[in-house]
C-alpha cells in the first residue's frame, strides 16, 4: 500500500503553469458570470415586486425554472442541446459564462427581492410625501440601503459560483478542473494533481471568505 509520501508532490510544480491557466479561466468565468448574474438578478428581483401580474409571473417562472434544475443539466443543455435548435454551437467559454450568469441571476434575484423588502415601507412613503416618484424613491432611497444588505449574500454567491465552475469541465471549458483532468489522464498522477486543485479552490474561497468577513465588519461599523 502506498503512503502519501510515496507520491511525487514536487512534480506538481511542473504543471503549475497549466493549472494557472485553468485558474484564470475559473476566475474570468466567475467574475463575468456574476456581473451578468447581478444585472439579471436586479431586473428579475425587482420584477418579482412588480404590481403587474405578467411581469411578476415571468420573473417567478425564470427563478423557479433555473433554481429547480441542476447547473450541470443547464450547461449540458446549452452546449449540446441548444445547437440542435439554433444550428450553432456556442464557444465553450462563452457557454460557461452564460450558464454561470443565468444560474446565479436566479439566486441573486431572490437576494435582491429580500433586501428590498427588508427596508421599512415607511421609507417609500416618506420619499413619496416629499414629492419624489416611485422610481426616484426606489433609486435614491431604497436601493442604496438595500444594496448594503445584499453585499454579504452576494459574496457567498460569488464563492458558490466559483465552485460551480468545476462542473463546466463537462462542456470542455478549460477551467481548473478541466486542466487537472487533462494532466492526470496523461501523466497518471491523479492524487497529486487533484490534491493541488483542491488546494487552489480552498485558497480562493478562503481568501474571498476573509474579504467578505472584513466587508461585513465595516458595514456593521457604518450602521
Amino acid at each position: 500500500m502506498r503512503t502519501l509520501l510515496d507520491f511525487d508532490w514536487i512534480g506538481v510544480l511542473d504543471f503549475l503553469p497549466q493549472l494557472g491557466v485553468g485558474m484564470l479561466f475559473t476566475l474570468l468565468i466567475s467574475v463575468v458570470g456574476l456581473v451578468i448574474g447581478f444585472v439579471l438578478g436586479a431586473i428579475f428581483g425587482l420584477a418579482r415586486l412588480s404590481r403587474f401580474t405578467v411581469v411578476n409571473w415571468i420573473a417567478t417562472a425564470y427563478i423557479e425554472v433555473v433554481r429547480g434544475t441542476p447547473l450541470l443539466v443547464q450547461a449540458i443543455w446549452l452546449f449540446f442541446a441548444l445547437p440542435l435548435i439554433i444550428q450553432y454551437t456556442l464557444p465553450s467559454v462563452l457557454a460557461g459564462i452564460i450558464v454561470i450568469g443565468v444560474n446565479s441571476g436566479a439566486y441573486i434575484a431572490e437576494i435582491v427581492r429580500g433586501a428590498v423588502q427588508s427596508i421599512d415601507k415607511g421609507q417609500m412613503e416618506a420619499g413619496r410625501s416629499l414629492g419624489m416618484s416611485h422610481h426616484v424613491t426606489m433609486r435614491k432611497v431604497i436601493w442604496p440601503q438595500a444594496f448594503k444588505r445584499m453585499i454579504p449574500p452576494l459574496g457567498n454567491q460569488f464563492i458558490i459560483s466559483i465552485k460551480d465552475t468545476s462542473l463546466l469541465s463537462v462542456i470542455l471549458v478549460p477551467e481548473l478542473l478541466f486542466q487537472a483532468r487533462t494532466i492526470a489522464s496523461n501523466q497518471f498522477n491523479a492524487v497529486e494533481i487533484y490534491t493541488a486543485v483542491a488546494v487552489c479552490y480552498l485558497a480562493i474561497t478562503l481568501t474571498l471568505s476573509g474579504v467578505l468577513r472584513l466587508t461585513e465588519k465595516r458595514l456593521e461599523l457604518q450602521a
